[in-house]
């Protein structure tokens, strides 16, 4: 009679110990226990199951031990995290690109090491970070903002990505390695579609108004040109304060250079700009002055005199070939300014990760238009200067940009943006140019414009139009500059 019990009680102890063959990586959630099952998801099981289990794992085969060495299982999403289990029963983190959505795998194989960080192969064969919990599992592609990193906001500026968390400080984990530069994978093909794209750009900005200048009838003190100018004035002016400066304070501000001893570096040589810029006008205009006749305040007492109409004349004519000398100098220390930051455009926008890449190349694209306008309306309006030295003064400004990528393209695997001599060549020049073109902004264009020009005896209606382009100049290149 005991025989039908005892058999049932032997087949019951062989199930037991049959699913207890095929579980391993036993393991609690809360009071729950499970093991992992031959598909690699988790199955719930009873107490002798757990010790019949964890018997099993504890003498695992030399086939079993090596299956489990090389895979992590059980794998679950925790909040954003996904969780496994290893061959030694020990929860890790398996770091993927982006914000983990729906179930993940339910393992990942082919586990191996590189160097001292290990690395599994997700279902689409790419090697995907592991480590244990609390650590943080970081890709191979060190320095790479992930797409669904929305913990902190990223962006480029002179080549180097400055990121930002929500609580608005910067991270600068991992400083050591980020200063010792970050290689990344380049769109090449990309990146010289690009470099034409900006010749094109540049030569229709700077092309442009002399283009228009030659159409009959449009006059290069008219209201078209005046707008043309004032909204170019105003283009110059944010460039100078909102783009270059700002960009010079920030690159003097990397950690890689650290601290200062001065830290008024930026501003100083925005000042030196400055003050190079009046010290090569005014050495040129003493110098057109002893070589081409009286000066501008002889001229004025020449023509407030009260000698015959032929004498006022001739003052007059001398006068303004004086200052027609003053325009063509004022534009070439401008065109310098210009030319100084667009070869740091280039360069930068080449070297730029391909996570900001097309942003930052929209906002140059907008950034150099409104560069080439403002510059070629002032070659334009240049009085006593032969077109083929116009077309050279505007080709000069339509090929640096272009220049500046090409340059980048040939140092693109070797350029580190937090190198301290880069650090310090580009903030040295960004606030340099910053001086310059704030100079040729403030004082040979706006000044003499509103002051000393045209517009101090302009018409209401007139007055009114360049004043609404010089303020849309100054926002839209001042909005620019929030990207670029």
């Amino acid at each position: 009679m005991l025989k039908p019990y005892l058999l049932l009680g032997l087949l019951a102890l062989c199930a037991d110990l049959v699913v207890a063959q095929s579980l391993s990586n036993c393991h609690s959630h809360g009071t729950s226990s499970f093991c992992v099952g031959p598909d690699g998801k988790d199955v719930p099981v009873t107490s002798s199951s757990v010790a019949a289990s964890t018997t099993s794992a504890s003498t695992p085969s030399p086939v079993a031990a090596a299956a489990q060495t090389a895979a992590v299982t059980a794998c679950q999403l925790h909040q954003k995290d996904i969780v496994c289990v290893d061959g030694e029963g020990k929860e890790v983190s398996v770091g993927v690109t982006g914000t983990p959505t729906g179930d993940p795998p339910a393992q990942f194989t082919g586990c191996h090491s590189h160097g001292d960080k290990r690395f599994c192969v997700d279902p689409q064969g790419n090697d995907v970070p592991v480590a244990a919990m609390g650590e943080a599992a970081h890709d191979e592609h060190e320095g790479e903002e992930k797409p669904g990193a929305g913990a902190k906001s990223c962006h480029f500026h002179a080549g180097v990505e400055h990121c930002v968390g929500a609580d608005g400080d910067a991270h600068e984990d991992d400083l050591g390695k980020k200063c010792a530069g970050v290689r990344r994978d380049y769109n090449i093909p990309l990146r010289i579609g690009a470099l034409f794209a900006i010749l094109v750009t540049c030569s229709i900005g700077v092309f442009g108004p002399m283009a228009l200048s030659r159409l009959r009838g449009t006059k290069t003190d008219g209201v078209i040109f005046t707008v043309v100018k004032q909204f170019g004035t105003g283009v110059i002016f944010a460039t100078a304060f909102v783009h270059l400066l700002t960009h010079a304070q920030l690159t003097f501000a990397n950690p890689c250079l650290g601290e200062l001893s001065y830290e008024a570096t930026a501003s100083a040589l925005f000042m030196a700009g400055a003050f190079l810029s009046f010290l090569i006008e005014y050495g040129g205009s003493r110098v057109v002055a002893r070589r081409g006749g009286p000066g501008r305040e002889e001229c004025k007492r020449e023509d407030a005199s009260d000698g015959p109409d032929e004498a006022r004349g001739e003052g007059q004519r001398v006068g303004s070939l004086a200052s027609d000398r003053d325009d063509r100098l004022s534009v070439v220390v401008m065109e310098a300014g210009i030319v100084f930051h667009s070869i740091l455009i280039g360069v930068t926008l080449v070297v730029a990760g391909d996570s900001g890449f097309v942003s930052l190349f929209v906002v140059i694209i907008f950034h150099q238009m409104f560069e080439g306008l403002a510059l070629g309306a002032r070659i334009a309006a240049l009085r006593g200067v032969s077109t083929l030295v116009k077309l050279l003064m505007a080709s000069g400004f339509a090929v640096i940009t272009p220049l500046g990528m090409a340059i980048g393209l040939g140092v693109l695997q070797n350029f580190n943006g937090n190198d301290r001599s880069t650090i310090v060549a580009i903030g040295t020049l960004d606030a340099l140019s910053a001086g310059i073109l704030a100079w040729a902004a403030i004082v040979d264009m706006w000044a003499r414009d509103w002051l000393h020009g045209s517009l101090r005896h302009a018409g209401p209606a007139t007055t009114a139009v360049a004043m609404a382009a010089l303020v849309l100049g100054t926002v839209l290149m001042s909005l620019l500059g929030k990207w670029a």
